[in-house]
């Protein structure tokens, strides 16, 4: 829904929105009761998961065959956009969808069945570890090791910022398989947690915002996994898939920046119009109204962007530069729209009881994952 009332996203057709409603109905009833509980906690209950896996919110854009809802990017942008549009930070769907894709285009068949279906239905559900202490959007800087000891590998290492990380119990595991290859000495295993020797969750990270958002340090000391953990049928391929994956996950963070930014404009157009300053609603002086001018606009353009993303990437013509493109643009209007947002609540603005607070809290951590944007930046310039 853009902040242009006659302006209709090409891809939101009419099968889409009786989905959109399904999915408004889901956060309305399972997800916002427990939003406040779930940030005290900082981990949502596992239950919400299986919930949603039988009402067919889960893998929505993955092919029927391995149990997914047989649709398109446009499904996961739905929910994507309605999450963030009720403020629910907690459910870490977005997380769970890209590493569904490493399987869809990266795993064997048999891999496929042993782990999509289980997905679909909440019974996994999924985080990937990339980051570590010492790598964040470096990842031919990580330290994690898997060396291959007979039908099995050993994994060593630790990893840090893991959304899901609490709850998951399948973890995409970014290691090195022959650390003097660097990009070429990566790869991927998908590693099943439950009960397995050696595996420690570490504590839930005290952030900033998106408090209900599990995300957790992981430690693997000397993990046996078998060999077909390994994503694919070939080591040292790790870089590549990670690389191959990015355009999804970075449209996704730009649904969620675009959902966010006409959110922010709304909620504070109606507080402009109701909050009274000499005598008069906030709305009726001309820095208010030319200060959300500006954002409507900002985010009309920033929708028809998106729009032109998330129809590429249904039609796989998305590249990695345009992607990047959205992920940096979008999350640095983000920030800079809600901040402005912020400003015309005055101190209210400030007070945690107030949705734009929260919301400015949760924006900032969008400019840094999935890549921060100097990176998407470098690899604009490097297209140049």
């Amino acid at each position: 829904m853009s902040a242009v009332p006659s302006y209709r996203s090409a891809w939101c057709t009419p099968e889409i929105e009786t989905f959109r409603a399904g999915v408004r109905r889901f956060v309305a009833n399972e997800l916002l009761p427990h939003e406040e509980e779930w940030k005290r906690q900082q981990h949502v209950d596992p239950a919400v998961w299986r919930r949603a896996g039988e009402l067919g919110l889960l893998l929505t854009d993955v092919s029927e065959t391995w149990g997914g809802g047989g649709g398109t990017f446009a499904h996961e942008a739905v929910i994507a956009e309605e999450l963030a549009r009720a403020g629910i930070s907690s459910f870490g769907n977005a997380v769970h969808s890209i590493v569904a894709h490493y399987l869809v285009n990266h795993a064997t068949e048999a891999q496929r069945a042993r782990w999509l279906p289980r997905m679909a239905r909440g019974e996994l559900i999924a985080a990937i570890a990339m980051s570590e202490p010492g790598a964040g959007s470096d990842l031919q800087g990580i330290a994690t090791r898997a060396e291959r000891d007979g039908d099995h590998y050993v994994l060593n290492g630790s990893k840090t910022f893991i959304s899901n990380g609490y709850n998951a119990n399948l973890v995409c595991v970014v290691a090195k398989t022959d650390p003097a290859q660097r990009a070429r000495g990566i790869s991927l295993f998908m590693v099943e947690t439950a009960g397995l020797p050696g595996y420690r969750v570490g504590r839930i990270l005290e952030k900033l915002g998106q408090k209900g958002q599990d995300t957790c340090e992981l430690f693997f000391e000397d993990c046996r996994v078998p060999a077909t953990a390994l994503l694919g049928e070939q080591e040292g391929q790790g870089f590549v898939q990670l690389m191959q994956e990015l355009p999804y996950e970075r449209t996704l963070i730009a649904v969620q920046a675009v959902a966010a930014i006409e959110r922010a404009v709304g909620l504070t157009v109606d507080y402009t119009k109701q909050r009274k300053v000499f005598g008069k609603p906030l709305f009726d002086l001309q820095h208010t109204r030319f200060t959300l001018a500006e954002a409507h606009t900002l985010a009309h353009v920033a929708r028809v962007f998106l729009d032109s993303c998330i129809e590429r990437l249904m039609r796989g013509e998305l590249d990695t530069v345009t992607a990047s493109m959205a992920k940096w643009w979008t999350t640095d209007l983000q920030c800079q729209v809600i901040d402005d947002c912020v400003q015309l609540h005055g101190g209210y603005g400030y007070m945690l009881e107030y949705p734009i607070t929260q919301m400015y809290a949760d924006a900032r951590v969008q400019r840094i994952y999935g890549g921060a944007n100097e990176i998407m930046k470098e690899i604009i310039a490097r297209a140049l």
